[in-house]
């Protein structure tokens, strides 16, 4: 018995598409970088939100893998995937208690701290459940969105260290505010400036904690730049993976590194209009802050994509080029991918024009 192949063009729009081949051409590249200058790879799932993608990313090289929040990890822990890094903090007694279960199951659990009273909640939570746990000491590198000051961090490491039930094992230092300054020079320029006082910490902090050795650091914007940085020991990097308009439009050292390897198909619906035609994504399947999404073509098209409300998004021409015909399908590369993906339920992966199957996005809407 035979099974008919599917293309592109066989799906109904609008969905999200994974070129494989570009997908696994951007694994390889950002491993054989952070390989080349000693670091590991610990790659952000928050961004692609599938546990199908991240083992992938693991059989590629990568040691563990971070999640933003509680319910992610918890997705990823299913999935029978382990070292995996909770990078936003944990307050409340509900939620702790539900980051314990997921350690009895995955003992190589970790999570970023940054307040007395949550370490004091952390430690009673376990005390009850005669557990340990390793944390990572979460630096505010200029962000201020979470993180303790570098000034305050010692006295919350010696409260971390003299926990019977907590292990010190580095700290988490992610400079997002310098991830998308547009040009090179001042993009390299901001995150090494911000980075040197986790430099400073970290090195005191291993003089007097012997377990403290990792420095968790870095995103898609400033990788190349944060290679440099010794002592560095992981990049968190996500978007590399897939790629969006916001993150192409960045002025880079070299050629664009990673391609997109994510892209939104969407199919034009109505041509009555002079000037323009409606395609069927609009705010409910593109994510509207960040960079305009990018029509995809084979030649120097001059066509552009525009939201046009929920439902329906606006194609127009930029010169006196044709508009496309009543029931194009067009490829677009997403405004911002992580928020975009969140929208969707699963991936279509791609070889050529060819659909070879599909991924879950099983971590979609876990954000609590």
């Amino acid at each position: 018995m035979t099974t008919s192949k599917k293309y592109k063009s066989d799906l109904d729009t609008p969905c999200l598409i994974l070129d494989m081949d570009i997908l696994d051409e951007n694994l390889e590249k950002m491993q054989t970088a952070a390989g080349r200058e000693g670091k590991d790879l610990r790659p952000h799932c928050k961004t692609h939100k599938c546990s199908a993608l991240a083992r992938r990313q693991i059989e590629f090289g990568a040691i563990g893998l971070c999640a933003a929040k509680v319910s992610e990890a918890r997705g990823l822990v299913n999935a029978g995937l382990e070292n995996i890094l909770v990078t936003g903090p944990v307050v409340t007694p509900g939620k702790m208690e539900k980051l314990l279960d997921l350690l009895a199951l995955s003992p190589s659990l970790m999570v970023v701290v940054d307040h007395p009273r949550a370490i004091a909640l952390l430690e009673k939570t376990l005390g009850k459940r005669n557990m340990t746990m390793g944390l990572l000491l979460d630096l505010d590198v200029g962000l201020h969105r979470t993180g303790v000051g570098p000034s305050e961090a010692p006295a919350l490491a010696e409260r971390i260290v003299s926990s019977p039930h907590l292990r010190l094992l580095g700290i988490q230092a992610y400079a997002g505010q310098v991830q998308h300054i547009q040009a090179y020079e001042d993009r390299e320029s901001a995150s090494y400036q911000c980075l040197q006082e986790a430099v400073r910490v970290f090195r005191r902090l291993q003089d007097s904690v012997p377990t403290c050795t990792i420095f968790s650091a870095s995103g898609t914007g400033t990788f190349d730049i944060d290679l440099a940085v010794a002592d560095i020991s992981e990049l968190q990097v996500g978007s590399y993976v897939l790629m969006d308009a916001e993150y192409l439009a960045l002025e880079t050292a070299e050629p664009v590194p990673f391609p997109p390897a994510l892209r939104l198909l969407t199919t034009v619906v109505s041509t009555n209009q002079e000037g323009f035609v409606t395609v069927d994504a609009g705010l409910k399947s593109l994510y509207k802050d960040g960079g305009r999404p990018r029509v995809v073509e084979t030649g120097d098209s001059p066509l552009e994509y525009d939201w046009f409300g929920d439902e329906y998004g606006m194609i127009s021409c930029r010169q006196t080029a044709k508009l496309p015909p009543l029931g194009t399908v067009l490829e677009l590369v997403t405004s911002h991918c992580d928020p975009t993906i969140n929208l969707f339920d699963r991936y279509y992966l791609t070889r050529g024009q060819e659909v070879t199957g599909t991924w879950p996005i099983d971590l979609r809407g876990c954000s609590q």
